[in-house]
């Protein structure tokens, strides 16, 4: 027996669906801070000059990629702990799924970092 008040299930509800929200918002602020700005970084398509062009344009393609990912990650995420209605296994794959958005975001700002010791491994 819990001695424990019981909760207000609104309550709980207003609350995640805050957090949710906050944590999209700071998902849709690293995909704008961390995507490429500018125009001719996205063009993949035309040919490159040089190796250091690939690199560039590999660079911006998986920031791309990690970023988008790990908003969708983000989003599923948020949805399931709006959904899981206490339920703790969905609560887990909840959280799972936000702390795998987490490392994507991560991945993605490391990207130029990787790339940069690639260029100084490759010359």
């Amino acid at each position: 027996m819990s001695l424990r008040p019981p909760r207000h299930p609104r309550a709980s509800s207003a609350r995640r669906l805050r957090a949710v929200t906050v944590l999209s918002g700071v998902g849709v602020l690293l995909f704008v801070a961390v995507t490429p700005a500018s125009a001719d970084t996205l063009v993949v398509a035309a040919p490159p000059g040089s190796l250091e062009q690939v690199i560039t344009n590999l660079r911006d393609f998986l920031i791309g990629l990690l970023v988008g990912l790990a908003t969708l990650f983000l989003t599923i995420g948020g949805v399931r702990y709006l959904a899981a209605d206490g339920d703790p296994g969905e609560v887990e794959r909840a959280k799972k799924s936000l702390r795998n958005a987490a490392i994507g975001y991560g991945l993605a700002m490391l990207a130029p970092v990787i790339v940069t010791v690639l260029k100084s491994l490759v010359g």
